[in-house]
C-alpha cells in the first residue's frame, strides 16, 4: 500500500471510530456509572473483543457472519441483551456505588470482571465486523497474502480504537469526580448512565 492510500485509511477509520458509537457510548456509561479505572478497563475490554473479531475475520469467519443474516442477527441481538442486562445492573445498584464514592471508598468493582464484560460487548458489536469486511479489504493490495493485509490493516483500527475508546473514558471519569462531590448528583448521573446503556441494548436490537 502506498502512503497517500494507508493515509486515506487511517483518515477513514478515524471517522468511523471517532463517531460515537456502541463502544463510546457503552466506556462513557461504564464511566459515568463505575468511575475512571472501570472505564479504562471496559475500553480495553471492548477493543479486545474487537482484535478477536479481526482474528476470526482473517480466517474468514467474518466474511461468513456478513454473508449471513441470520448469523449477524445473532450476534447483534446477543450483545444488545447483554447491554441491557449491564444497565438494569449498574441501575440496582448506582445508589450505593453514589454513596461509596462520596465517602471516599474504592469503587465497588472487580478489575477482571468489567474487563471480560468490556471483550463480551467488543465481540459482540457488529461495527467491527462491518469495519472487517466491507472496509479493511478495500485497502489490500492484490496478488499478496489477503488474510495477512487484513490483520495488519486490522491491528491499525484496533490501536485507533484504543486510544479513542479510553480518552472518551477518562475524560467521563474525570467529569464522575467532579460530580462524586455530590452523592445526589453522582447518584442521578449513574441512573443516566444506567439508562443510556439499556437504550443503546434496545436501540442495537431494533436497529437493521
Amino acid at each position: 500500500m502506498g502512503t497517500h492510500n494507508f493515509i486515506a485509511f487511517v483518515l477513514i477509520i478515524l471517522t468511523l471510530i471517532a463517531i460515537p458509537g456502541p463502544s463510546v457510548v457503552f466506556v462513557v456509561s461504564r464511566a459515568i456509572v463505575l468511575g475512571r479505572r472501570a472505564a479504562v478497563l471496559s475500553a480495553l475490554g471492548n477493543d479486545f473483543g474487537f482484535l478477536l473479531q479481526l482474528c476470526a475475520v482473517s480466517v474468514g469467519l467474518g466474511s461468513l457472519m456478513a454473508a449471513s443474516q441470520t448469523l449477524y442477527s445473532a450476534v447483534r441481538l446477543a450483545g444488545a441483551v447483554y447491554l441491557v442486562y449491564l444497565g438494569v445492573q449498574a441501575w440496582r445498584h448506582c445508589r450505593e456505588l453514589a454513596a461509596t464514592v462520596a465517602a471516599g471508598a474504592p469503587e465497588l468493582t472487580r478489575g477482571h470482571r468489567v474487563f471480560r464484560q468490556g471483550i463480551l460487548v467488543g465481540l459482540t458489536n457488529p461495527k467491527g465486523i462491518v469495519v472487517f469486511t466491507a472496509i479493511v479489504p478495500q485497502f489490500t493490495v492484490p496478488g499478496h497474502d489477503l488474510p495477512v493485509q487484513i490483520f495488519a490493516l486490522g491491528l491499525v483500527c484496533v490501536l485507533i480504537a484504543v486510544i479513542s475508546d479510553v480518552s472518551w473514558g477518562l475524560a467521563a471519569g474525570t467529569a464522575r469526580q467532579w460530580l462524586g462531590r455530590s452523592a445526589c448528583r453522582l447518584e442521578t448521573i449513574s441512573g443516566a448512565g444506567a439508562v443510556t446503556m439499556v437504550g443503546l441494548g434496545v436501540s442495537m436490537a431494533v436497529d437493521d
